[in-house]
């Protein structure tokens, strides 16, 4: 068993700290063998779709924005639903979104939005669940524990790099859910291989490297293919008597780092300092803008699956202090990589996904949090699960659409109620995923990929 004590971060509302413990244990373990996931891969293959170079960048609002301040604002609600900001025209007719995405407005005519996506948890971790992937039940702040594997991590364990000496699945600079490591990101009965590539630091930071792709002091490549070697001698006898799949996991996951330090793709795909100075300004020079700078290298070179963790949106109070800090980021953010992505060729190979767990509530506080009205600064709102926004952009997606409709307050879909599975649904289908694929669960019970919803057809 390995323990690993994480980092302390801060508390969300419910209490439950960010210091968290990844518990490794491999006894145990039920894993997809390798033959599954080929047949997994030929299955996607035969579903009328040619082999796909698709890949997926995951913007994760950790902590769950507010539909009502970003993209589903109600201007003619009452001053308490309609909160702080007004809503401004885009270059497509009849989309409006935050006076706070001036960018974005001008790029609306290459992002679609959803308006009527629910799940109806107001549970961070019921919410971070079902979002990322597909679940809810039995998952919530008093049981956090992830019982199905995150959908990327499916997608990637399917398809594997789109380039080979490159991971599948990466997260930056780190997949967290709700304070928890690698949380509903992992790839739970799919294997710890599963899990995301974590680059960890600061993409921001001048200095900043990305631990495990690198050779240590004199280990040079000879030597540490006679380690490789003498390795799979020790290992032949236990693989043969092995019928667990844990072996043959640990192989993959052994075989996928040694890709990594012996070839020169991932460390030219993560070496920032190539990017011009220019661009980079573009993309903001702070964590989160040069995350998403970093994420685009990343597919551009072959990696399937990107996440970028942005937290911090649990506002039940001083939401304007929170909005003015992040919306301007992430306005600047989104806006640079679809016109970057649209300027590389790159816009119909990259799927850009942006949501978080759940909303907030149509309805403001009065920023009191218990005490005296505005003690806390202004008002905010609290966990709303009813109503929520994704965004998507590229990768094939009609640009310039609204899809569904809330009512007038906010509060539940109106029209075209969506669901995270219809989400999922909709990746895969730009990835080139079976969704029916069933992968054995801890308890050797097939599991369904995905076990509701269907592709958003007006986006496809």
């Amino acid at each position: 068993m390995l323990r690993v004590l994480l980092e302390k971060t801060g508390r969300y509302c419910d209490g439950w700290t960010r210091r968290s413990f990844l518990q490794l244990g491999v006894a145990g373990m039920s894993w997809a063998g390798l033959g599954r996931v080929l047949e997994a891969r030929e299955r996607s293959r035969e579903l009328g779709q040619p082999s796909k170079d698709t890949s997926v960048i995951l913007l994760w609002l950790d902590g769950g924005p507010s539909h009502m301040d970003l993209y589903d604002m109600k201007p003619e609600a009452p001053a308490e639903y309609r909160g702080i900001w007004r809503p401004i025209k885009t270059n497509v007719p009849g989309i409006e979104i935050s006076e706070l995405f001036p960018l974005q407005a001008q790029v609306a005519d290459k992002f679609s939005i959803i308006r009527s996506l629910h799940h109806d948890s107001g549970d961070h971790f019921t919410g971070g669940h079902w979002m990322l992937t597909g679940r809810g039940a039995g998952v919530s702040g008093a049981a956090t524990a992830g019982k199905y594997p995150f959908f990327g991590a499916i997608a990637a364990k399917v398809l594997g790099p789109r380039r080979a000496g490159l991971p599948a699945n990466v997260a930056i600079p780190y997949a967290m859910s709700i304070g928890l490591r690698p949380g509903y990101f992992g790839g739970n009965y799919l294997g710890v291989d599963a899990n995301p590539f974590e680059t960890e630091g600061d993409p921001n930071a001048e200095n900043f490297t990305v631990r495990n792709i690198s050779l240590l002091g004199s280990l040079n490549i000879e030597r540490l293919e006679d380690r490789r070697t003498l390795l799979g001698d020790l290992d032949r006898m236990r693989r043969e008597v092995d019928r667990s799949g844990v072996i043959e996991a640990m192989d993959r996951f052994d075989r996928q780092a040694y890709e990594l330090v012996a070839g020169t793709a991932a460390r030219e795909a993560f070496d920032l300092s190539r990017e011009n100075a220019k661009l980079r300004e573009r993309y903001g020079r702070h964590t989160w803008g040069q995350s998403v700078l970093l994420a685009r290298r990343l597919v551009e070179a072959g990696v399937t699956f990107v996440t970028c963790h942005f937290g911090g949106w649990d506002h039940h109070w001083d939401l304007q202090a929170g909005m003015e800090n992040y919306l301007p980021k992430i306005d600047q953010l989104f806006s640079a990589l679809l016109t970057d992505l649209w300027d590389r060729g790159l816009y119909e190979k990259v799927l850009v996904v942006m949501c978080g767990e759940f909303s907030r509530t149509p309805r403001m506080n009065d920023g009191g949090n218990g005490g005296p009205p505005r003690s806390m600064g202004t008002p905010g709102r609290d966990h709303w699960g009813n109503a929520m926004f994704c965004v998507m952009a590229g990768g094939g997606i009609r640009p310039g659409q609204i899809v569904g409709s809330t009512d007038r307050l906010g509060q539940a879909p109106q029209d075209r109620p969506l669901r995270p599975g219809d989400i999922h649904h909709t990746i895969y289908r730009v990835l080139g995923v079976d969704p029916n694929l069933h992968f054995l669960d801890h308890s050797g019970r097939p599991v369904p990929a995905i076990d509701h919803g269907a592709p958003i057809e007006e986006l496809l």
